[in-house]
């Protein structure tokens, strides 16, 4: 198959490329989405008490706003059919291909295309954009006798719905985002919970509450009312740099939040003493939740901050020496988002993988383009994750730029510049030191090299100017050779 572009992945930011593709008046393109549906890490996610940390109105594409949204915070199943409603809305059925997994992309300089190898074929493309998102690969700790557990054992982007959990032992492995949604609404069912911490993370109150349906039918009626609050809850989150990135001494205000709502929660002082982190908040990602304490607190639950030393056929054992018997583990341990999978199967010119450029920490200009790997383009590469806010206010920002690079392209090459991308990097660097990021405690944001790929250390209104035009000095841009010929002449 031969197209003009090829976008990689059909969630969140697949999908909005293409819409904005259809947008401009492109019709040259096919999505390339793994799964069976469109939703990408919102269809694979389906663990139970599954949602989103992010303010619903903040957590929509600006040109699409959803004013049916019925918690100030979405679960799983209204996100996937807000999805679900973009892609049918926009026709874009016709230019999706479902369970097509693409397992290599190599640029052919010769011919200028890139060459797709899939689960449905090969696709030759003129422009890829990788648009799998960082929430695609889970990932599992490196510990000892792992594989020889004889029970059932699942990541919970993976969730084994089959398995009944009902009087069960389970064993959860990990507190971060994933598993402080799951463990209070697996606790009712469960026989016996014990909930292994390496670290204590920082858990501030939730305050989920119902939208009402006037307030739903004002923003159906009134757009504006909608984009007024979608405003107002943007400003508010984006406060938050002013100490996560700049001043981190004025998070002390936040502390002190997060501090009250663990007095609130938990009488018990040795459990409070063991769910008090030691960094600065932000250093890790802020968690939000209202029943997580709480669930710690059931006759049938354990939380245990020793560290595990092994895995047997039918216990956990920690570094106490204790045997832990379980027959059920669940791994919350996040995803791949330092060390980008897709660095592994895309290639570049001179058949240089991602990877080996990136050397073991990801670069690319404006999180979206890396030099030796022309007509590409990254939708929430390197640098371009939030602490704070919403990541599709940043993925927007980079489709902007996209689309001016395909348009400055046209039939051509198009390639950022190394010095471009250098000097991008160093200056990221540069403003990474003085964040809370970087204040010392060890994160899923930094990768093997204790660098930080993942964050971006400023204001987001700041990213957005940044890649509102497309900058055509910072790249190589070579016509095609039809182009080029009648420019001769």
């Amino acid at each position: 198959m031969d197209t003009g572009i090829a976008i990689i992945g059909a969630g969140f930011s697949g999908l909005a490329a293409a819409i904005r593709l259809r947008q401009e008046g492109r019709d040259d393109f096919v999505v390339l989405e793994r799964h069976e549906e469109v939703g990408g890490t919102w269809w694979a996610n389906t663990y139970p008490g599954c949602a989103c940390d992010v303010p619903s109105h903040l957590y929509s594409l600006s040109f699409a706003p959803n004013p049916d949204w019925t918690r100030s915070f979405s679960s799983q199943p209204e996100i996937l059919a807000y999805l679900r409603r973009l892609a049918r809305e926009h026709d874009l059925a016709r230019s999706i291909r479902l369970a097509t997994s693409v397992e290599a992309a190599t640029w052919d300089d010769a011919a200028r295309r890139w060459v797709l190898q899939t689960s449905g074929g090969t696709v030759r493309a003129r422009f890829l954009i990788a648009a799998q998102g960082p929430l695609a690969e889970p990932r599992l700790p490196d510990i000892p006798g792992r594989e020889r557990f004889a029970g059932t054992a699942f990541h919970s982007a993976e969730w084994d719905h089959g398995h009944d959990l009902r009087a069960r032992r389970v064993a959860v492995i990990g507190t971060g985002a994933s598993a402080i949604q799951f463990v209070p609404a697996i606790q009712p069912d469960v026989g016996t919970l014990r909930v292994f911490q390496r670290t204590a993370p920082w858990v501030m109150p939730r305050a989920n509450r119902t939208i009402s349906a006037r307030e739903r039918a004002l923003y159906r009626r009134v757009p504006a009312a909608q984009k007024l609050v979608r405003a107002g809850i943007y400003a508010g989150r984006e406060a938050l740099v002013a100490g996560l990135a700049k001043h981190p001494a004025v998070l002390g205000v936040v502390e002190r939040a997060g501090r009250a709502h663990r007095r609130a929660q938990i009488a018990d002082p040795e459990l409070r003493r063991k769910v008090t982190p030691d960094f600065r908040i932000g250093c890790k990602r802020i968690l939000p939740s209202d029943d997580w304490y709480p669930a710690l607190q059931r006759p049938n639950v354990e939380l245990v901050t020793d560290r595990i030393a092994e895995i047997r056929e039918h216990a956990i054992v920690t570094a106490d020496g204790a045997e832990h018997a379980v027959d059920t583990i669940i791994y919350g341990t996040g995803f791949r988002v330092a060390d980008m999978p897709v660095g592994e199967w895309v290639e570049g010119r001179g058949g240089m993988r991602l990877a080996d450029a990136w050397a073991g920490s990801p670069k690319a200009y404006l999180g979206t383009a890396t030099p030796g790997f022309p007509n590409l383009f990254l939708l929430l590469g390197p640098n371009t994750g939030l602490g704070h806010s919403s990541i599709v206010y940043m993925m927007e920002s980079q489709l902007a730029y996209v689309l001016g690079a395909l348009r400055a392209a046209g039939e051509g090459v198009v390639e950022v510049r190394p010095e471009a991308q250098a000097a991008f990097t160093a200056e990221i660097d540069r403003r990474m030191a003085r964040t809370v990021w970087a204040s010392g405690c060890m994160s899923w944001y930094q990768d093997a090299t204790g660098r930080i790929p993942t964050i971006w250390p400023d204001w987001t209104w700041r990213f957005r100017r940044r890649t509102r035009a497309f900058e055509p000095e910072k790249f190589t841009l070579t016509p095609a050779p039809a182009a080029a010929e009648a420019v001769t002449a």
